[in-house]
């Protein structure tokens, strides 16, 4: 088992007023899976993805990602679970606009202390894997969206994570190029990635062959990513219908 969540509860207090974004959430991930995390905005999905990510802690419950309980991890230990267990892959690339994909890439294997030789044959490595061996010199502003990002996914695998953690990744894409990166995590499902990948977009779920429907904090159903899709959808036509 890769990850184990235990009933997880995350509040935080706005104002006078405490707002209960995860009210008990409870699943657990096996490697090579690929989880698809579904809601819309406000479902608690991206509260969900912060805590499966080690960016924040629950206020309640217990987390176990390969093994460790991070839970109640201090900062510095998170941010070294982060670098060692995480290929983080976001909607916005986040790319260093002036640097190489190559530098882009090999970027968390500096914050790991690896040699400069090291850091650019696995960089290497990493861009060839997603079919970019030939843009290693280009830097973001001569690429193309869907080369963008898979300079971002790129840089995910270049540490050799446990888990690949992808927030909205098509977000940004045309729907041409959206397919062709969904192509992309085929592959590396395929290959035995662990991947979550949090979506709001049942289309992008129904790819999955698992899918977590979130909805006020809850888990309202977990099961095959294109049966849990069509109920999302379902229900999202029958909302905007009434």
């Amino acid at each position: 088992m890769l990850i184990k969540l235990e009933d997880i509860r995350r509040y935080y207090t706005v104002g006078t007023e405490v707002v209960h974004a995860l009210n008990g959430v409870s699943f657990e991930v096996s490697r090579g899976e690929w989880v698809a995390i579904i809601g819309q905005s406000g479902s608690g999905k991206s509260t969900l993805m912060n805590v499966i990510g080690c960016l924040d802690t629950p206020t309640a419950g217990r987390y176990w990602l390969n093994g460790k309980d991070v839970s109640n991890m201090s900062d510095n230990e998170l941010a070294d679970i982060r670098n060692r267990e995480i290929g983080f892959i976001f909607q916005t690339f986040q790319l260093l606009p002036r640097d190489t994909a190559l530098g882009n890439v090999e970027l968390p294997l500096i914050y790991r202390g690896l040699r400069a030789k090291e850091r650019r044959e696995r960089a290497r490595h990493a861009l060839d894997q997603v079919g970019l061996s030939n843009r290693v010199t280009h830097r973001p502003n001569e690429l193309s969206g869907g080369q963008r990002q898979r300079v971002a996914i790129a840089r995910a695998l270049v540490t050799e994570p446990s888990l690949l953690l992808a927030d909205e990744p098509t977000g940004n894409l045309d729907s041409a190029t959206g397919l062709e990166i969904i192509g992309l995590f085929e592959q590396l499902h395929r290959q035995g990635h662990t991947i979550c990948l949090v979506t709001h977009e049942p289309t992008l779920a129904a790819r999955c062959p698992r899918a977590i429907r979130i909805s006020d904090g809850l888990i309202v159903k977990d099961g095959p990513g294109p049966q849990v899709a069509l109920e999302n959808r379902t229900e999202r036509a029958r909302a905007a219908a009434t």
